[in-house]
Protein backbone atom coordinates (compact mmCIF):
# COMPACT_ATOMS: atom_id res chain seq x y z
CA UNK A 1 0.00 0.00 0.00
CA UNK A 2 1.01 3.37 -0.80
CA UNK A 3 0.02 5.59 2.36
CA UNK A 4 -0.62 9.08 1.56
CA UNK A 5 -2.62 10.38 4.04
CA UNK A 6 -1.00 13.48 6.21
CA UNK A 7 -0.36 11.40 9.20
CA UNK A 8 -0.15 8.71 10.16
CA UNK A 9 2.82 8.52 7.64
CA UNK A 10 4.24 4.98 6.46
CA UNK A 11 7.38 4.01 8.63
CA UNK A 12 10.82 3.19 7.56
CA UNK A 13 12.00 -0.15 8.38
CA UNK A 14 14.65 0.14 10.66
CA UNK A 15 11.37 1.78 12.78
CA UNK A 16 9.13 -1.15 12.16
CA UNK A 17 11.85 -3.10 13.42
CA UNK A 18 13.31 -0.80 16.62
CA UNK A 19 8.93 -1.09 17.65
CA UNK A 20 9.20 -5.22 17.76
CA UNK A 21 11.95 -4.73 20.70
CA UNK A 22 10.91 -6.61 24.41
CA UNK A 23 9.48 -3.59 26.85
CA UNK A 24 11.67 -2.30 29.88
CA UNK A 25 11.28 -0.57 32.88
CA UNK A 26 10.46 3.12 32.34
CA UNK A 27 11.65 3.75 35.76
CA UNK A 28 14.95 2.34 35.14
CA UNK A 29 18.32 3.15 33.61
CA UNK A 30 17.73 1.84 29.77
CA UNK A 31 14.70 4.12 29.02
CA UNK A 32 16.42 6.83 30.79
CA UNK A 33 19.11 7.00 28.67
CA UNK A 34 16.68 6.70 25.85
CA UNK A 35 14.06 9.30 26.59
CA UNK A 36 16.98 11.83 27.42
CA UNK A 37 18.59 11.33 23.65
CA UNK A 38 15.44 11.38 22.10
CA UNK A 39 14.82 14.77 24.17
CA UNK A 40 18.25 15.86 22.90
CA UNK A 41 17.32 15.10 19.25
CA UNK A 42 14.42 16.76 19.50
CA UNK A 43 15.69 20.16 20.82
CA UNK A 44 18.18 19.84 17.64
CA UNK A 45 14.65 20.04 15.02
CA UNK A 46 12.59 22.89 17.72
CA UNK A 47 16.04 24.85 17.64
CA UNK A 48 15.11 25.15 21.54
CA UNK A 49 17.33 25.28 24.58
CA UNK A 50 14.03 25.62 26.55
CA UNK A 51 12.15 22.42 28.60
CA UNK A 52 11.02 20.15 26.48
CA UNK A 53 8.49 16.86 26.95
CA UNK A 54 7.56 13.75 25.42
CA UNK A 55 3.94 13.15 25.86
CA UNK A 56 1.96 9.66 25.51
CA UNK A 57 -0.61 11.69 23.46
CA UNK A 58 -1.77 12.46 19.84
CA UNK A 59 -1.21 16.28 18.83
CA UNK A 60 -4.35 17.28 19.88
CA UNK A 61 -2.93 15.99 23.65
CA UNK A 62 0.01 18.42 23.13
CA UNK A 63 -2.62 21.74 22.23
CA UNK A 64 -4.45 21.04 25.26
CA UNK A 65 -1.41 20.70 27.47
CA UNK A 66 -0.19 24.47 26.13
CA UNK A 67 -3.13 25.58 27.16
CA UNK A 68 -3.98 24.42 30.56
CA UNK A 69 -0.69 24.81 31.69
CA UNK A 70 -0.21 28.92 30.40
CA UNK A 71 -3.97 30.29 30.78
CA UNK A 72 -6.92 30.80 33.25
CA UNK A 73 -11.18 30.63 32.48
CA UNK A 74 -11.80 34.13 31.69
CA UNK A 75 -8.24 35.06 29.83
CA UNK A 76 -8.46 36.34 26.25
CA UNK A 77 -6.65 35.27 23.70
CA UNK A 78 -6.54 35.57 19.76
CA UNK A 79 -6.94 32.37 17.61
CA UNK A 80 -5.85 32.64 14.13
CA UNK A 81 -7.81 30.38 12.43
CA UNK A 82 -6.74 29.07 8.36
CA UNK A 83 -8.31 25.81 8.58
CA UNK A 84 -9.91 22.75 10.97
CA UNK A 85 -6.58 22.72 12.62
CA UNK A 86 -6.57 26.19 13.77
CA UNK A 87 -10.12 26.35 14.46
CA UNK A 88 -9.53 23.32 16.87
CA UNK A 89 -6.99 25.12 19.25
CA UNK A 90 -9.44 27.92 20.13
CA UNK A 91 -12.18 25.56 20.57
CA UNK A 92 -9.94 23.88 23.06
CA UNK A 93 -9.66 26.71 24.61
CA UNK A 94 -12.90 27.71 24.54
CA UNK A 95 -14.04 24.43 26.37
CA UNK A 96 -11.79 25.59 29.52
CA UNK A 97 -13.70 29.10 29.40
CA UNK A 98 -10.82 30.91 28.14
CA UNK A 99 -12.35 34.25 25.77
CA UNK A 100 -11.18 33.67 22.62
CA UNK A 101 -11.55 36.28 19.60
CA UNK A 102 -11.26 34.71 16.31
CA UNK A 103 -9.05 35.63 13.53
CA UNK A 104 -10.57 34.12 10.90
CA UNK A 105 -8.20 33.34 7.13
CA UNK A 106 -9.65 32.62 4.23
CA UNK A 107 -9.08 28.46 3.08
CA UNK A 108 -6.33 28.50 1.03
CA UNK A 109 -4.41 31.33 2.46
CA UNK A 110 -2.16 32.42 4.98
CA UNK A 111 -2.69 35.00 7.84
CA UNK A 112 -1.46 38.68 7.27
CA UNK A 113 1.16 39.39 9.79
CA UNK A 114 -0.95 43.13 8.96
CA UNK A 115 -4.14 41.95 9.50
CA UNK A 116 -2.83 40.15 12.91
CA UNK A 117 -1.08 43.43 14.07
CA UNK A 118 -4.26 45.55 13.53
CA UNK A 119 -6.42 42.50 15.43
CA UNK A 120 -3.84 42.83 18.33
CA UNK A 121 -3.95 46.89 18.01
CA UNK A 122 -7.51 47.32 17.96
CA UNK A 123 -9.39 43.98 19.96
CA UNK A 124 -6.80 43.41 22.42
CA UNK A 125 -5.41 43.02 25.34
CA UNK A 126 -4.33 39.24 24.94
CA UNK A 127 -2.97 36.79 27.16
CA UNK A 128 -2.24 34.27 24.05
CA UNK A 129 -2.03 34.02 20.39
CA UNK A 130 -2.69 30.97 19.29
CA UNK A 131 -1.17 30.06 15.72
CA UNK A 132 -1.06 27.00 13.04
CA UNK A 133 2.36 27.18 11.47
CA UNK A 134 1.61 24.29 8.99
CA UNK A 135 -2.44 23.85 8.30
CA UNK A 136 -3.16 20.22 7.48
CA UNK A 137 -6.39 20.73 6.48
CA UNK A 138 -5.68 23.01 3.49
CA UNK A 139 -2.04 22.56 2.77
CA UNK A 140 -0.77 25.93 3.82
CA UNK A 141 2.60 27.20 5.89
CA UNK A 142 1.76 30.38 7.63
CA UNK A 143 5.12 33.07 7.47
CA UNK A 144 6.37 32.38 10.79
CA UNK A 145 8.98 34.95 10.99
CA UNK A 146 6.56 37.90 10.31
CA UNK A 147 3.71 36.93 12.26
CA UNK A 148 5.92 36.50 15.31
CA UNK A 149 7.55 39.92 14.88
CA UNK A 150 4.10 41.19 15.07
CA UNK A 151 3.41 39.47 18.06
CA UNK A 152 6.89 40.48 20.29
CA UNK A 153 6.07 43.82 19.13
CA UNK A 154 2.57 44.20 20.35
CA UNK A 155 2.92 44.93 23.68
CA UNK A 156 4.97 45.14 26.81
CA UNK A 157 5.03 42.31 27.83
CA UNK A 158 3.69 40.45 24.58
CA UNK A 159 0.93 38.02 24.75
CA UNK A 160 2.02 34.76 24.93
CA UNK A 161 2.90 32.54 21.69
CA UNK A 162 1.47 29.52 21.47
CA UNK A 163 2.12 27.50 18.02
CA UNK A 164 1.29 23.90 16.78
CA UNK A 165 3.37 22.78 14.40
CA UNK A 166 2.01 19.38 14.44
CA UNK A 167 2.50 18.74 10.50
CA UNK A 168 5.77 21.53 10.31
CA UNK A 169 8.32 20.47 12.70
CA UNK A 170 10.54 17.28 11.78
CA UNK A 171 10.15 18.89 8.11
CA UNK A 172 9.77 22.67 7.72
CA UNK A 173 11.85 24.64 10.06
CA UNK A 174 10.37 26.46 13.02
CA UNK A 175 13.43 27.98 14.84
CA UNK A 176 11.49 28.44 18.47
CA UNK A 177 14.52 30.40 20.24
CA UNK A 178 15.28 32.80 17.48
CA UNK A 179 11.68 33.73 16.43
CA UNK A 180 10.72 34.26 19.91
CA UNK A 181 7.93 31.82 20.55
CA UNK A 182 6.96 30.36 23.80
CA UNK A 183 5.19 26.74 23.31
CA UNK A 184 5.48 24.65 20.52
CA UNK A 185 3.90 21.50 19.73
CA UNK A 186 4.25 18.31 17.59
CA UNK A 187 3.20 14.96 16.87
CA UNK A 188 4.87 11.77 16.07
CA UNK A 189 3.08 10.46 13.47
CA UNK A 190 3.77 13.03 10.91
CA UNK A 191 7.53 13.87 9.58
CA UNK A 192 9.48 11.79 12.61
CA UNK A 193 8.68 8.90 10.77
CA UNK A 194 7.05 7.08 14.20
CA UNK A 195 3.69 5.72 15.09
CA UNK A 196 1.19 7.62 16.63
CA UNK A 197 0.75 8.56 20.03
CA UNK A 198 3.43 10.74 21.37
CA UNK A 199 3.33 14.29 21.34
CA UNK A 200 6.15 16.93 21.72
CA UNK A 201 5.87 20.02 23.35
CA UNK A 202 8.61 22.85 23.95
CA UNK A 203 7.95 25.39 26.84
CA UNK A 204 9.79 28.13 27.79
CA UNK A 205 10.71 30.57 30.47
CA UNK A 206 7.81 33.04 30.03
CA UNK A 207 5.77 30.21 29.73
CA UNK A 208 6.84 28.98 33.07
CA UNK A 209 6.23 32.28 34.27
CA UNK A 210 2.65 32.15 33.33
CA UNK A 211 2.46 28.52 34.66
CA UNK A 212 2.56 29.90 37.90
CA UNK A 213 -0.61 31.91 37.63
CA UNK A 214 -2.50 29.64 35.49
CA UNK A 215 -5.90 27.97 36.95
CA UNK A 216 -7.46 25.80 33.90
CA UNK A 217 -7.75 22.42 35.55
CA UNK A 218 -5.08 19.67 34.67
CA UNK A 219 -4.14 16.44 35.75
CA UNK A 220 -2.38 14.26 32.92
CA UNK A 221 -0.94 16.88 31.24
CA UNK A 222 0.64 18.65 34.18
CA UNK A 223 3.94 20.17 32.83
CA UNK A 224 4.94 21.10 36.14
CA UNK A 225 4.64 17.59 37.09
CA UNK A 226 6.88 16.25 34.09
CA UNK A 227 9.45 19.15 34.28
CA UNK A 228 10.17 17.29 37.76
CA UNK A 229 10.18 13.45 36.60
CA UNK A 230 12.40 15.09 33.18
CA UNK A 231 15.18 15.81 35.82
CA UNK A 232 15.96 11.89 35.23
CA UNK A 233 14.67 11.36 32.15
CA UNK A 234 11.64 9.90 33.00
CA UNK A 235 7.54 10.54 32.76
CA UNK A 236 4.80 10.76 35.01
CA UNK A 237 2.90 8.17 33.63
CA UNK A 238 3.73 4.99 31.99
CA UNK A 239 4.82 6.07 28.31
CA UNK A 240 3.89 4.63 25.18
CA UNK A 241 7.42 2.76 24.91
CA UNK A 242 7.22 0.69 21.54
CA UNK A 243 6.07 3.85 19.87
CA UNK A 244 9.87 5.85 21.60
CA UNK A 245 11.56 2.70 20.71
CA UNK A 246 10.57 3.56 16.48
CA UNK A 247 11.00 7.59 17.00
CA UNK A 248 14.62 6.80 18.54
CA UNK A 249 15.41 5.06 15.49
CA UNK A 250 14.39 7.46 12.82
CA UNK A 251 15.39 10.09 15.25
CA UNK A 252 19.02 8.89 15.55
CA UNK A 253 19.02 9.62 11.09
CA UNK A 254 17.07 12.05 11.29
CA UNK A 255 20.10 14.31 13.38
CA UNK A 256 22.77 12.71 11.22
CA UNK A 257 21.36 13.73 7.72
CA UNK A 258 20.75 17.57 9.79
CA UNK A 259 18.07 20.00 10.36
CA UNK A 260 18.73 22.05 7.48
CA UNK A 261 19.22 18.90 4.68
CA UNK A 262 15.90 17.59 6.60
CA UNK A 263 14.11 20.65 5.41
CA UNK A 264 15.70 21.27 2.26
CA UNK A 265 14.55 17.23 1.46
CA UNK A 266 11.13 18.08 2.18
CA UNK A 267 11.31 20.93 0.21
CA UNK A 268 12.83 19.21 -2.97
CA UNK A 269 9.61 16.69 -2.58
CA UNK A 270 7.16 19.39 -2.46
CA UNK A 271 8.07 21.30 -5.21
CA UNK A 272 8.12 17.85 -6.92
CA UNK A 273 5.00 17.02 -5.76
CA UNK A 274 3.20 20.60 -6.41
CA UNK A 275 5.09 19.89 -10.37
CA UNK A 276 3.01 16.54 -11.08
CA UNK A 277 -0.15 18.02 -9.87
CA UNK A 278 -0.16 20.53 -12.19
CA UNK A 279 1.31 18.37 -14.83
CA UNK A 280 -2.07 16.15 -14.25
CA UNK A 281 -4.27 19.06 -14.65
CA UNK A 282 -5.26 19.95 -11.07
CA UNK A 283 -5.68 22.48 -8.87
CA UNK A 284 -3.06 23.57 -6.14
CA UNK A 285 -5.80 24.70 -3.76
CA UNK A 286 -3.39 26.56 -1.47
CA UNK A 287 -2.31 30.21 -2.60
CA UNK A 288 1.07 30.83 -4.25
CA UNK A 289 3.54 31.25 -1.63
CA UNK A 290 2.38 29.80 1.24
CA UNK A 291 2.02 25.94 -0.13
CA UNK A 292 3.14 23.42 2.11
CA UNK A 293 6.18 21.21 2.04
CA UNK A 294 4.44 18.60 3.84
CA UNK A 295 0.83 18.19 2.48
CA UNK A 296 -0.60 19.42 -0.65
CA UNK A 297 -4.83 20.18 -1.20
CA UNK A 298 -5.50 20.15 -4.64
CA UNK A 299 -9.31 20.26 -6.17
CA UNK A 300 -10.15 18.71 -9.23
CA UNK A 301 -11.48 20.22 -12.65
CA UNK A 302 -15.33 21.12 -12.41
CA UNK A 303 -17.47 18.87 -12.63
CA UNK A 304 -15.22 15.61 -11.40
CA UNK A 305 -15.91 13.52 -8.38
CA UNK A 306 -13.02 13.64 -5.77
CA UNK A 307 -15.13 10.89 -3.69
CA UNK A 308 -14.83 8.32 -6.80
CA UNK A 309 -11.14 9.15 -7.35
CA UNK A 310 -9.97 8.42 -4.17
CA UNK A 311 -11.89 5.40 -3.89
CA UNK A 312 -10.83 4.06 -7.13
CA UNK A 313 -6.58 5.17 -5.92
CA UNK A 314 -7.82 2.55 -3.16
CA UNK A 315 -8.97 -0.30 -4.61
CA UNK A 316 -7.23 -0.69 -8.14
CA UNK A 317 -4.18 0.85 -6.75
CA UNK A 318 -3.67 0.29 -3.34
CA UNK A 319 -3.14 4.07 -3.14
CA UNK A 320 -4.50 6.13 0.14
CA UNK A 321 -4.97 9.68 0.16
CA UNK A 322 -6.67 11.71 2.19
CA UNK A 323 -10.13 13.93 1.88
CA UNK A 324 -10.73 17.69 2.34
CA UNK A 325 -11.75 18.39 5.85
CA UNK A 326 -14.06 20.66 5.46
CA UNK A 327 -17.54 19.14 3.80
CA UNK A 328 -18.03 22.34 1.54
CA UNK A 329 -14.39 22.00 -0.30
CA UNK A 330 -14.29 18.67 -2.80
CA UNK A 331 -10.59 17.83 -2.13
CA UNK A 332 -7.85 15.82 -2.02
CA UNK A 333 -4.92 15.53 -0.03
CA UNK A 334 -1.81 13.93 -0.79
CA UNK A 335 1.01 13.84 2.78
CA UNK A 336 4.52 13.67 1.22
CA UNK A 337 6.42 14.26 4.70
CA UNK A 338 8.96 11.80 6.28
CA UNK A 339 9.62 8.74 4.87
CA UNK A 340 8.43 8.98 1.49
CA UNK A 341 10.46 9.20 -2.12
CA UNK A 342 9.94 10.93 -5.35
CA UNK A 343 8.80 7.85 -6.63
CA UNK A 344 6.02 7.07 -3.93
CA UNK A 345 4.35 10.15 -5.53
CA UNK A 346 5.22 9.05 -9.23
CA UNK A 347 2.92 6.60 -8.47
CA UNK A 348 0.35 8.70 -7.13
CA UNK A 349 0.01 11.22 -10.24
CA UNK A 350 0.78 8.23 -12.43
CA UNK A 351 -2.87 6.41 -11.72
CA UNK A 352 -4.55 9.76 -11.23
CA UNK A 353 -3.82 10.49 -14.70
CA UNK A 354 -5.50 7.22 -15.72
CA UNK A 355 -7.87 8.12 -13.94
CA UNK A 356 -8.80 11.81 -14.87
CA UNK A 357 -8.79 10.26 -18.39
CA UNK A 358 -11.53 8.04 -17.53
CA UNK A 359 -13.23 10.31 -16.28
CA UNK A 360 -13.47 13.17 -18.43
Amino acid sequence: MNLRVPGPTPLPPYALEAMGRQMINHRGPEFEALYGQIVSWLKQFFETAQDLFVLTASGTGGMEAALVNTLSPGDRVLAVNLGVFGRRFGTIAERYGIDVTWMNVTMGQAADPAELAEMLASQGPFSAVLITHNETSTGVTNPMEALCQVVRASGDPAPLLLVDSISGLGAIRLPQDVLGIDVVMAGSQKAWMAPPGLAFISFGERAWQAYETASCPRFYFDLGNARRYAVRNQTPATPNVPALYALHASLERMAEEGVQAVHDRHKKIGDHCRHLAVEAGLNLYAAEGVRSNTVTALTLPDGLDSKWMLSELRTRYGIVCASGRDPSVDMIRIGHMGYVSEEDLDEVFAAMRTLLAEMM
